[in-house]
């Protein structure tokens, strides 16, 4: 037993340095797993260990996945903003140690710390948009997080490789630590705690089972079909432990006083049709969106950068629909259509993308890309500030924190599914074309350079082949976004609550004039 916080609306002296310092933060850690892509062959080539070159990405995303869902009840019961400044230590001290490294074991596990913290900032910084602003205001703020989210997965890439050449690959993790201080000290002096103070017990048997279960299907996800062939005995150990440590959880989690994810949650429809929707566009976000570079790169041989700028229609749509999206919610206190009309068109948009060829237009490229992020930009909002408006303040920051996990298995799993089905296309065709397969035993041996450096009748063809191999993908991703127009059917619609109702009685910002509140 320890002391706690009771959970309750917090003050704020000046809610827009919240959000920027929160949004800081929320793109430090979302960079972190991208950022490191372009920059994997100079930290081989630097610290060697090409056999272990996976783990570097993969043990930040099994240490940010596992623990989310933890810090998002940490938050509830502890107070965000000690979360908070833990979660950020644990992150700059791991970005701190990735920089120092000089061999790749100690990188990698240096990754895994950085996981630690950066799992934190994605659950806390939506959380705490919850604790200082009202349900009905909060869509405008969660659409900028997401393009936050969705713009980092674009530019990290670009970054990386800008670092690399203009500096060395240390400062990819260096560069976190003087921006993460100020936003964490910024955060720190304008988030209040409230000081109150409450016995709590900490679901550890819960925790542990949990860090089983999303742990090895992390791990089966992102090493299946790649470093481990699907039918090895570690394949099907990682997937028992996997089914085992999920039933354990929920099994712990039905007699836990203080579980990390309250089964009654899923007696709420906003909740559960909320989590359908984040798996799906997580799906669609990490899975179907990271061929695109392929084809750009090798069927239409354009260079890695412009590669980056193409997809900036991307980024460009959730700009736009997030922030219409924000404010339709705003202003009618209203969501029920918004993914409706985000799934329709992330349908539309995907299955256009089945029609990729290597002579496409790059205008209507443009154009498909746009919808899909359009589409996108509709459901992001809604997903989160329905969820926390549905459920108790004492269990936002778990509502939300499982809203993340959905969202990162889906994408998890989109990879991994999508990765095979790709490689599988690939490999049928690939040696009929003269070419030869990878000989590490990691899959098929093909990049931007090796593409360019092929003769003209050779080129065409491989072209075409990786074009074909995305259309498959486009089609499950558009027919996953036609069922989460199905499933946005049966969202139930609860207004969202507002300043002076009664469902709303202490205003986490009274201290402040309304004039402040609606500068963000």
């Amino acid at each position: 037993m320890s002391s706690l916080p009771e959970t309750a609306p917090h003050s704020a002296k000046s809610v827009p340095l919240v959000i920027v310092s929160i949004a800081f933060l929320l793109l430090l850690a979302s960079l972190d797993q991208t950022i490191v892509s372009t920059a994997l062959p100079t930290i081989v080539a630097d610290l060697g260990g090409l056999d272990h070159l996976s783990w570097v990405v993969t043990s930040y995303i099994l240490a940010s996945t596992i623990s989310a869902p933890i810090y998002g009840k940490l938050g509830d019961l502890y107070g965000r903003r000690n979360i908070v400044v833990v979660s950020v230590g644990i992150f700059l001290l791991g970005s701190a140690l990735c920089g120092l490294a000089s061999s790749m074991s100690f990188l990698i596990a240096s990754r895994a710390l950085q996981g630690l913290g950066g799992g934190g900032l994605f659950v806390l910084a939506l959380s705490v948009i919850g604790d200082v602003i009202p349900p009905r205001e909060r869509g405008k703020v969660q659409a900028m997080f997401a393009v936050v989210f969705s713009l980092s997965s674009v530019t990290g890439p670009l970054i990386g490789g800008w670092f690399v050449d203009a500096f060395t690959w240390h400062w990819i993790f260096y560069i976190n630590i003087p921006f993460g201080l100020a936003s964490v000290i910024t955060f720190t002096f304008s988030f209040e705690p409230t000081g109150r103070r409450k016995q709590r017990q900490i679901d550890v048997w819960g925790a542990l089972s949990l860090i089983i279960g999303l742990g090895s299907l992390t791990l089966l996800t992102s090493l299946g079909g790649r470093s481990l062939a699907w039918g090895s005995m570690e394949t099907l150990v990682l997937g028992a432990l996997a089914v085992g440590g999920l039933l354990a959880f929920v099994w712990c989690e039905t007699w836990a006083p203080e579980p990390i994810l309250p089964l009654e949650l899923f007696r709420r429809n906003t909740f559960v049709v909320t989590s359908i929707l984040g798996f799906i566009t997580g799906a669609c976000m990490f899975g179907a969106v990271t061929f695109l570079p392929m084809y750009l790169q090798v069927s239409k041989a354009i260079s890695p950068t412009m590669s980056g700028l193409a997809l900036v229609p991307l980024t460009a749509g959730i700009l736009t629909s997030s922030t219409l999206a924000g404010r339709y919610m705003g202003r009618t206190g209203r969501y029920w259509i918004l993914p409706l009309v985000g799934m329709g068109m992330l349908s539309v948009g995907m299955l256009t993308l089945t029609r990729l060829a290597p002579d496409s237009s790059m205008w209507l490229f443009c154009v498909q890309i746009g919808i899909v992020g359009f589409g996108m930009g509709f459901v992001f909002p809604v997903m989160t500030t329905a969820v926390q408006n549905s459920v108790p303040h004492k269990q936002m920051g778990t509502a939300t924190a499982s809203g993340v996990l959905f969202r990162q298995v889906g994408g998890s799993l989109g990879v991994a599914v999508f990765g095979a089905i790709f490689a599988a296309r690939v490999a049928s065709d690939f040696q009929s074309l003269g070419l030869e397969l990878g000989g590490d035993g990691e899959g098929i041996a093909i990049s931007p350079a090796m593409a360019s450096q092929l003769p003209a009748e050779m080129h065409g063809p491989l072209a075409s082949l990786i074009a074909e191999a995305t259309h498959p993908i486009y089609w499950i991703a558009a027919i996953m976004g036609a069922l989460g127009f199905i499933t946005s059917l049966f969202l139930k619609e609860e207004r969202l609550k507002e300043r002076g109702d009664p469902e709303y009685p202490e205003h986490p910002d009274s201290k402040q004039p309304d004039s402040e509140l609606k500068t963000n």
